[in-house]
């Protein structure tokens, strides 16, 4: 019995020490981190609600973006298309969305809801929740509003939770 124990603390301590830097990292962002990515930032005026769609591919690449000029950096992702055609989609900051390259490898199949927007001339997808296969899925904005959660307080998150 007390061989199964020891092996169990040895299983459970990486995802619990995980998921407290997750957790603090959700909330690490400050001032300086969040440059640019402000809820009523010029960046996210981009994001228009009442244009959700959804995408389908597969994941190219993970990659920072920098979507106007003094922005704090962020993560994205390349898509392709089923019909081919190469997507940039933005996520989040840096800071709030660095869990992702854990979670999301290149050849996965992947899902995006979001936005489409031209930002800096590109056209971009700006994603409220990207799932990887049928399995994991990641929020980054409300979905009736597109308040991006980076923005929102840990008492929103959790009023947010218990209204899904």
């Amino acid at each position: 019995m007390r061989h199964f124990w020891w092996a169990t603390l040895l299983l459970l301590t990486p995802a619990l020490l995980f998921s407290f830097q997750l957790t603090g990292n959700l909330y690490a962002g400050g001032d300086a981190d969040l440059k640019g990515w402000e809820k009523d930032s010029q960046y996210n005026a981009f994001y228009q609600v009442e244009q959700y769609q959804k995408i389908k591919g597969t994941l190219v690449d993970i990659i920072e973006v920098t979507p106007l000029p003094d922005m704090s950096p962020g993560l994205g992702m390349i898509f392709r298309l089923r019909d081919g055609e190469m997507v940039t989609v933005h996520l989040a900051p840096s800071w709030f969305a660095k869990f992702v390259v854990y979670a999301f490898k290149k050849g996965d199949p992947v899902k995006a809801k979001g936005c489409w927007a031209e930002i800096g001339g590109k056209k971009v997808f700006m994603a409220s929740k990207v799932r990887n296969g049928e399995y994991f899925e990641i929020k980054f904005r409300r979905t009736k509003d597109g308040t991006p959660f980076w923005t929102m307080t840990s008492k929103e998150i959790t009023q947010e939770r218990l209204e899904e």
